[in-house]
């Protein structure tokens, strides 16, 4: 039998399909844009959210992600959905070697280390060695895959179907991960290190792992932004992508995964929006709203709903006793 959160997830999951056959061109883009995004906060969920490692260098994942499914589709002839688990194990593998750093680093020191990495692979896309692999500053344009079996489908909702299916799945494998014996080791990991390995918890092993699972969904996250962008190069991953990605993560609660889909129609929407507010001054607007928002929900958007749930649930579950007390705490104040 299905429960209630199972069911709201269902519905959700039809309305977004809905949405590929409701909206169409520039709209069905950026929904699945905003898809896109979610799949890569869900990794800084796994990192951050979970093991409390800050991580300011995923622009650089997604960037390797993005380039590798363009090279084996461009140079290589690829179908597009046999790159997807390459983009991720080799995203993986990155993660894994930046996990390294982080055996000896915490907090701020390792959020530097990781956003010299964001800072440099855009440098090193455009290096003249690697060129003729990826394109240097003038980048690679990708051939959108076709519909296949001749389905009744434009190429918009195709590319949208394709990216939501993928970040369900990856929805699924984060939420299966969250609930098992390796997220309790990262949440001990985060909460009471010294405690966590006085139990017995490998925290070199936890730490590298946190950081290759992380790599691995943002990698997937740019594997799937070149097919539907159908074009990668280096100024598309500027250090600003990292800060956008994290700044969704905070806004959208840094250890939900229903966050991670707040925070990504944040980072997607909230800029169009600060700039038709103003044009002259977006930034000012976008401040604006992004202060406001943490200053009401400290915890971010899925935190404060949660809150607001749980107490609309005492209340309505309050003991008759602590009601009585409270009512009569009110009449003799008055």
């Amino acid at each position: 039998m299905i429960g209630m959160p199972g069911l709201m997830r269902l519905l959700g999951i039809a309305a977004l399909v809905a949405c590929g056959f409701l909206f169409s061109g520039y709209h069905l883009f950026q929904l699945a844009q905003t898809a896109v995004y979610a799949v890569a906060i869900m990794g800084l969920v796994v990192v951050t959210g979970t093991t409390g490692q800050v991580s300011l260098g995923h622009g650089a994942f997604y960037a390797v992600g993005a380039y590798a499914t363009a090279i084996l589709m461009t140079n290589f002839g690829w179908p597009f959905w046999a790159t997807l688990p390459v983009a991720g194990i080799a995203c993986a593998a990155l993660g894994f070697a930046v996990g390294l750093p982080a055996l000896r680093l915490s907090g701020s020191y390792l959020a530097l280390v990781t956003f010299a990495l964001a800072v440099a692979v855009p440098q090193m896309l455009r290096a003249k060695a690697l060129e003729q692999l990826t394109g240097g500053v003038q980048g690679i344009v990708v051939t959108a895959p076709d519909v296949p079996f001749g389905l009744p489908l434009s190429q918009d909702q195709y590319l949208y179907l394709v990216t939501l299916a993928v970040a369900v799945l990856m929805f699924a494998f984060a939420h299966n991960i969250l609930r098992g014996r390796t997220w309790r080791a990262m949440v001990a990991l985060r909460d009471q290190p010294l405690a966590a390995e006085a139990a017995g918890i490998d925290i070199a092993r936890i730490k590298t792992r946190a950081f290759a699972i992380s790599a691995l969904f943002t990698g997937i996250a740019g594997a799937l932004a070149a097919i539907i962008v159908q074009f990668v190069a280096p100024d598309s991953f500027q250090p600003q992508l990292s800060i956008a990605l994290f700044v969704g993560l905070v806004v959208g609660g840094a250890g939900s995964l229903a966050g991670a889909v707040i925070g990504a129609a944040f980072v997607e929407f909230a800029p169009l929006l600060a700039e038709q507010v103003n044009k002259n001054a977006p930034g000012v607007f976008y401040g604006a709203l992004l202060v406001a928002i943490l200053f009401v929900m400290p915890g971010g958007v899925a935190g404060g709903f949660r809150r607001l749930i749980a107490g609309f649930q005492w209340r309505r579950h309050k003991p008759p006793s602590m009601l009585a007390k409270q009512q009569g705490g009110t009449a003799h104040a008055e």
